[in-house]
Order: C-alpha cells, then structure tokens, then sequence
C-alpha cells in the first residue's frame, strides 16, 4: 500500500508534488491530528484509509512520532503539515523535502499576529485549508461541496453571535483569535498559546479586574486541558465555566458519540450564544 502521510502543517502543493498519485482505496493517508482527518475523511471519501496519529484524548502538540511513523513520514508520497511548531516532533521528522505540504503557509490564509495556528476554528479560512486538500487528493468536487458547508456553519455563526450583550471571551489560553476576529468578539486569554503555559499572579490579576470591569459572566475551558486556571479567575470574579472546545482532538466519549469537526463547532456556537448572553 501507497502511504501518503497527511499530518497539520501547511499548503502550496501541486507544483511540488512531482509524480504524486492518488488511486482511490490503494492510498492511505495519516492525518498528524484530528482537523485534518477529518479534512482528509470528508474530502476523500469511503474508499480513502485515514489513520489520525494523534489517539483520542491526547494533546497533539505534544506528540512523537514512533520510529515505524518516522519511517512512514519519510516515504510518504505527500505529507501535510499545519506547521510552525504545532507539532514540531512531526515537522522535524517530515523535514523539508518536496512532497512536504504545510498549510499555515496558504495564500491569502491570513496568519494571525500573535502566532495563534487554530485557524480551523474559523470556518472560512477552514475552507481555504480544505480546497488546498482538494487540490492535493485530487477530488476538488468533494472539497468544493466540504467548502461550501464550512461556508453555511459560518452564517450560522454570523447570525448567531450579532445581537450579544456581551462581547469578550475569556478562555484558559490563547486558542480562539481567529474565531474572535471573524465574530467580532474581544478574546481574552488567561494563558498564551501553549495549553500548558502557567500564567504570572499578575496576569491573573489583571485578567480578574477585567472581567469584573467588563461584566464577564463566563470563563471557558478548554477540552483536553485541566479546568484549574479558568476555575481560579471564576472563583476570584464570582463568575461560572463553560467549555469551548478547540477541536484539537475528539474525546474518546465524543468519538463513541459520533461527533464531528461540524457538531463541535455548533456546540461551541451555543456555549458562546449562553455566555455572551445572545438572543
């Protein structure tokens, strides 16, 4: 079996894929973690194996890859890469070669300042991501109609997030500055952009007056990641938690459920709507 290897990094593909080929149910892709199996699922169809090496319930930043996997990355006919140190463990063993695809480096993607790589939680730009994966698996057809329901989840959140009395989000860390540019929402992070960052008591502070000064109602946490610190600030602030879930990862409940990139996005939708006291 022809391995081609699709982990979480960038874009710009066809020019430098060379002899690249794609034969339907004898090509395997591997998908680095769970956004971008699912790109891989949806857009190749049933007769395409996809294998996500990020395990249910696991932090793929923090993934390494098994000997056998490096293997499988050096000779898969495409690899792709969300890139910039997402899952920096992935990328070394990838390195640079040709067949290696990463999709921060999109054209008109639009990278966020701050470095934030979750650029799935945007919708729109979700679909730039998912026509690049069209055009890499050959199947544009397929991207074009994926596209076209990340386009309609987008008007869901158009209007679902326009008449809010509230318009900060304050999550545990820095996961949701493309959801919060393309709402119009103010986020605020108590941590930076690695799940595991441990603010400064100032930081904590400063993020208690806030909300306090701003009516915040809700801190969010985050799945995947302990409650602790988002607990704290609620705690301080006399606030109460939700989840907003960045879809990193499918829990192993959520997978047994049947949950998908499309019905996280909703739920989340519906945490944001309660929080932020929409109508």
């Amino acid at each position: 079996m022809r391995l081609v290897l699709v982990t979480a990094s960038v874009v710009a593909v066809c020019t430098s894929c060379g002899t690249a080929r794609f034969a339907g149910g004898e090509d395997s892709v591997v998908a680095g973690f769970y956004p971008l199996a699912f790109a891989a699922r949806q857009v190749g169809g049933p007769g395409l194996d996809v294998v996500d090496l990020t395990p249910p319930g696991a932090e793929p930043h923090d993934l390494e890859p098994t000997p056998r996997e490096v293997a499988g990355i050096r000779e898969a006919q495409v690899v792709l890469l969300l890139g910039r140190g997402f899952q920096p463990q992935l990328e070394e063993a990838a390195g640079a070669a040709q067949n290696v695809v990463r999709l921060l480096d999109t054209p008109g993607l639009g990278v966020h300042p701050n470095g934030d790589p979750h650029v799935w939680l945007d919708p729109v730009r979700f679909a730039r991501l998912i026509t690049r994966v069209g055009a890499v698996l050959r199947r544009p057809g397929a991207a074009r109609r994926l596209a076209a329901r990340l386009q309609a989840l987008d008007g869901e959140y158009r209007r679902g997030l326009a008449h809010c009395a509230r318009r900060d989000i304050v999550t545990s860390h820095e996961a949701f500055a493309y959801l919060a540019e393309r709402y119009g929402l103010r986020h605020v992070a108590i941590a930076g952009l690695s799940p595991e960052a441990e603010p400064s008591p100032g930081k904590l502070a400063d993020v208690a007056a806030l909300v306090r000064a701003r009516g915040v109602t809700t801190i969010f946490f985050e799945t995947l990641v302990s409650p602790r610190i988002a607990e704290t600030v609620a705690r301080e602030t006399g606030a109460k938690t939700a989840r907003l879930d960045p879809i990193e990862g499918l829990t192993p409940a959520e997978r047994a459920r049947g949950e998908s990139y499309l019905s996280l996005m909703r739920e989340n939708l519906a945490a944001l709507r309660t929080g932020l006291g929409c109508r």
